[in-house]
């Protein structure tokens, strides 16, 4: 596939879905050069534009992909224009997409004042693609107000997603009280509102016992500084008939307006970055040692000693390390 760059840009900036979708299979691409214009196409975007970005994670079979298109389908009847970025697990063999989250929201992915975009994890941590962050980046730069970033699952690796979203909001279904105490308290204490989903005919009574169940959970954790009053808190939901999904959009948005005044979302924000520079630079690193032929075959060597028990990795790691240290 061929990238024009200008043209991308333009079109970014146009708010064409079109080049939008060229653009993240650009940054997706692990080929090199690939990588160098996509790196080209980031810097050369609109830096002023910032749309809401919402990570949302949830137990398997919780209904995400119900809730993100019924939830989407609202926003957009608002006037909002909506992107969401479903990170699909990945085929161990094939590194593909599995579920397609596409065909999951036939009628969101139908509306002009919507993008979906089904991404691969390609085995990163928490299921959020590696580039995932990049992909955001050029949703704004597209004029949409709202990205959605919907990860894998629920696991202590979610902080991923927690990193590049302005809030995170974390969507279960009802379920008794041992179901509690299988919800990790790393993502409770990361949530900003937890939404019980299918609170609908025979569940309603259950889903309204979960998030009260919840709701004391959250009392019981350490306020953060970026929490406001009432929050943390738990609402119950359905996708299915569309109740109280208005009612927890004018909470999310009174959590990020009061963000704003206060200065906690930039500042916030201004702390993902410093956090993904060290990642790339990580990731940058370890690029470097295994571009070169020399140092290559040395991690090789060393990988095969540690699997023979011949040292420890700790040990390996400082011996890769050494020729660029001058040892």
């Amino acid at each position: 596939m061929r990238f024009d760059i200008q043209q991308l840009t333009t079109g970014i900036h146009d708010g064409d879905r079109r080049s939008l979708a060229r653009a993240i299979t650009l940054v997706e691409s692990a080929r090199d050069d690939h990588r160098d214009m996509a790196l080209t196409l980031l810097a050369g975007l609109d830096i002023d534009r910032q749309g809401l970005r919402i990570g949302l994670s949830g137990t398997p079979g919780v209904g995400k992909s119900t809730f993100i298109e019924t939830f989407g389908l609202m926003l957009t009847g608002r006037n909002l224009r909506v992107a969401v970025l479903a990170v699909d697990p990945s085929s161990a063999r094939s590194g593909g997409s599995i579920l397609g989250d596409k065909t999951r929201m036939e009628f969101l992915s139908r509306d002009p004042k919507a993008f979906i975009r089904p991404s691969p994890s390609q085995t990163q941590l928490g299921g959020v693609a590696q580039r995932t962050r990049d992909a955001v980046r050029l949703c704004e730069a597209a004029g949409f107000d709202i990205v959605l970033i919907e990860t894998v699952g629920v696991g202590q690796s979610e902080t991923v997603v927690a990193q590049m979203a302005d809030l995170f909001v974390l969507l279960l279904a009802p379920a008794g009280g041992d179901e509690l105490q299988g919800v990790k308290r790393g993502i409770m204490e990361m949530a900003d509102i937890v939404l019980v989903n299918k609170a609908d005919g025979d569940l309603k009574p259950q889903a309204q016992r979960t998030c009260a169940d919840y709701a004391g959970a959250l009392r019981l954790l350490r306020r953060r500084a970026q929490d406001k009053d009432g929050f943390p808190l738990a609402m119950t939901v359905s996708a299915l008939d569309s109740t109280g999904l208005e009612q927890a959009w004018d909470r999310m948005t009174e959590l990020a307006e009061w963000r704003r005044a206060t200065g906690i979302f930039a500042q916030t924000r201004a702390e993902q970055a410093r956090h993904w520079f060290k990642e790339d630079l990580r990731s940058e690193m370890m690029s470097l040692l295994t571009r070169d032929p020399a140092l290559q075959r040395r991690l090789i060597g060393l990988e095969e000693a540690v699997a023979r028990g011949e040292m420890t990795p700790a040990v390996a790691a400082r011996a890769a390390l050494a020729p660029l240290k001058g040892a």
